[in-house]
């Protein structure tokens, strides 16, 4: 499987995003348009959420030069023995 990226969040654990995922994320959620909002938040996020029953961690990052309403990239990251990758990732009004 061929990767877009692969880097280390702020906790320096292994993050990948595939082109599949990214095939996912330009199909559904077209309003995040490049990777590096992807990288920026992996990397310096405004807020982590960690959710113990999905098994995942919410990313948040707040872009103030987005047209629309929603600025906050939400991106969803699954990890398995530090080694994570992105699920999804689109823009939301406010972190939840």
């Amino acid at each position: 499987m061929f990767n877009i990226f692969e880097v280390n969040d702020q906790f320096s654990r292994k993050v990948r995003l595939t082109q599949e995922q990214w095939t996912h994320i330009r199909e559904f959620h077209g309003n995040v348009e490049n990777p590096e909002e992807i990288l920026q938040t992996l990397q310096k996020p405004d807020k982590i959420i960690l959710d113990e029953r999905e098994g995942v961690e919410y990313f948040f990052k707040y872009f103030k030069h987005k047209k629309h309403k929603s600025k906050f990239l939400k991106l969803i990251v699954k990890y398995l023995n530090d080694d994570g990758f992105i699920i999804s990732a689109h823009f939301v009004r406010k972190i939840t």
